[in-house]
């Protein structure tokens, strides 16, 4: 193996680009699959404890993470995602900034194998981690945006080439893009209503899990908490007291 060309390019040489390049299509799609399998795991590994399925697919993750530190040409998501969108035009980015983001995925899979195939042993902070991946290509797939390599711009302190959706040349702002008052007003409504929603529902519903338990105690101050517990208590008096059994 070239070592020097190994830390210096990454993917494939296009016509026009003075850099390695991978088609952000392909990405895209293979972090849209990766994320979508792993949604399914989270529902049925812990909503139903098959734990199984959880080893499996991420085990795969961790291969796949693996072979896409050192080619994207043979990952299996990579080739799943190239088979959707193979007659889409392909929209190249810099391939540097994207190793180095799927060498952070790749990262992030090693404890998760330790804690979940190796071992089974779920804790909240641990499945924090999953739901961080999961949240990484997420962004990914649905808005292109790859966080990782805005780390790789920080840290090299060089500015990122080709990046997904020509975030890197774009100066100025096409009047598509533009926000008018109107477009303001309801983007303002629809966020506060979407923070609103998720916080009455963490902290006025029941949790079941630990893991509901644990959101709904952080949503919730001090005060709220110790309210809730004398509520509780309450119940719990008044049931006691009305039972037939003394």
């Amino acid at each position: 193996m070239d070592i020097k060309r190994f830390f210096t390019e990454y993917g494939e040489h296009v016509p026009g680009y003075d850099v390695t390049v991978v088609n952000e299509r392909e990405a895209r799609a293979a972090a849209g699959i990766l994320f979508m399998l792993g949604m399914i795991v989270i529902f049925v590994a812990i909503g139903f404890n098959h734990v199984i399925v959880a080893r499996v697919y991420l085990s795969f993750m961790f291969l796949d993470f693996t072979i896409r530190m050192f080619t994207p040409k043979y990952s299996p998501s990579l080739l799943l995602g190239k088979f959707v969108v193979q007659n889409q035009k392909p929209e190249y980015v810099g391939g540097l900034q994207k190793r180095f983001a799927w060498t952070l995925g790749w990262l992030i899979a090693i404890p998760m194998m330790d804690w979940f195939v190796l071992h089974w042993e779920i804790t909240f902070y641990k499945v924090l981690v999953c739901i961080l991946c999961l949240t990484l290509m997420f962004l990914e797939a649905a808005f292109s945006i790859c966080v990782g390599c805005k780390i790789y711009e920080w840290i090299t302190r060089k500015d990122a080439q080709h990046c997904p959706g020509g975030v890197c040349e774009m100066r100025v702002k096409e009047p598509i893009q533009r926000f008018n008052a109107t477009q303001k007003a309801i983007f303002v409504v629809t966020v506060t209503a979407l923070v609103t929603g998720i916080y009455l529902f963490l902290a006025k519903t029941d949790s079941r899990t630990f893991f509901g338990e644990f959101l709904h105690e952080l949503v919730l101050t001090d005060q709220q908490l110790k309210h809730e517990e004398a509520l509780k208590f309450e119940l719990e008096a008044a049931d006691f007291d009305n039972d037939e059994d003394f």
